[in-house]
């Protein structure tokens, strides 16, 4: 064993034996990731999958009893990069983990705890759904749920719109009052706790669904013409925010992954059980945001945007988080091996 350390300290010591990837906390991430430049870095992850010069690969899972493993992951070679990230989800919790990879040599530039990250990606895609397809002068934006996504997606939409108030509801009277007075500290925005989630959507230009809820929390029946709605929630078939009346009157649907969506959106595949036409009405984003497909095209219409949360997301935040590292000098350099694939790839 010792032996072993020793040979081990050595190659460590031979920079000509190593390479180094940085490492990143969670409270690191968060530290160097704003919200205004995240939003900026994942729409254009979505203009790259809409030109073709980006691939995303659905999240996949593996159950067993008491846990399931997810993995989802994107190359990006308008960037030079690919990632990966992966997390296992138990009744005690989820550890969230992400490997940035370089397209030039494979090389692992960059290892982070990956909690904070999607939260933030998250939040920034609605960013970009709210910038290309609510109406501009949307100022009042519904929140329906008060954990930890609804705090990102307040964030986000601030960013991109002139909001002016926020009003929340979640089953918690206790938290939603508490989640009004921190988030209005935080945007310097009024946000009002609504005593229901019809209350909330009432006279709102965005509404947002950010629950893990199986059953539809947003109806129909409160949408008026020119709401933009931002799903976050449905990202499993089980779970639904959105009654079918919702869905049937939005007259633009978009996914940040059609794809994805075929697999684990809960709220279009209820419609799809229902044996109502729904594919042939799912646009995405990215073909919006490379000026492929239209966003918005009258102020009347009902917008809905499904979002997943896909690698491409994931990826951009962490090249953007990358480049913040090393110009902050943050981190910590693991040294790995070199070298060893190439060897390999020689003897065969």
């Amino acid at each position: 064993m010792q032996e072993i350390l020793r040979g081990t300290l050595r190659r460590w010591a031979n920079p000509a034996d190593t390479v180094m990837a940085l490492l990143l906390t969670e409270a690191e991430v968060a530290e160097l990731l704003s919200m205004g430049e995240l939003v900026e870095a994942v729409e254009r992850g979505f203009r790259c999958l809409g030109e073709g010069t980006a691939r995303n690969t659905p999240r996949s899972r593996s159950t067993v009893p008491e846990a399931t493993l997810h993995v989802m992951h994107a190359s990006v070679p308008a960037l030079g990069v690919a990632g990966v990230k992966s997390y296992a989800s138990t009744p005690k919790g989820a550890r969230f983990v992400a490997i940035m990879f370089s397209l030039a040599d494979g090389e692992p530039l960059l290892i982070a705890e990956a909690d904070r990250l999607g939260q933030m990606r998250t939040g920034a895609a609605s960013g970009v759904a709210t910038r290309y397809l609510s109406r501009e002068e949307s100022s009042t934006v519904a929140l329906i749920g008060t954990g930890w996504q609804a705090r990102s997606q307040a964030e986000a939409i601030a960013c991109v719109r002139p909001i002016s108030l926020f009003k929340v509801f979640g089953l918690s009277a206790e938290r939603r009052e508490a989640f009004a007075v921190e988030m209005s500290a935080k945007l310097k925005v009024r946000v009002e706790a609504a005593g229901s989630a019809e209350e909330a959507v009432e006279g709102s230009d965005v509404v947002v669904t950010a629950t893990n809820s199986r059953e539809p929390v947003l109806r129909g029946a409160w949408l008026r013409p020119g709401v933009h709605i931002n799903a976050i929630g449905s990202n499993a078939a089980s779970r639904r925010e959105l009654d079918a009346e919702a869905v049937r009157r939005s007259d633009l649907i978009v996914a940040d992954s059609v794809e994805q969506a075929r697999i684990e959106c809960g709220d279009l595949l209820a419609s799809e059980l229902a044996n109502e036409s729904i594919w042939d009405r799912v646009g995405e984003m990215g073909a919006i945001v490379a000026g492929r497909a239209p966003g918005r095209r009258r102020d009347a219409e009902i917008t809905l945007f499904e979002s997943q949360g896909i690698a491409t997301e994931d990826v951009m935040a962490l090249e953007l988080l990358y480049r913040r590292a090393k110009s902050a000098g943050t981190g910590r350099q693991i040294p790995l091996s070199a070298g060893l694939a190439a060897a390999r790839r020689d003897r065969q």
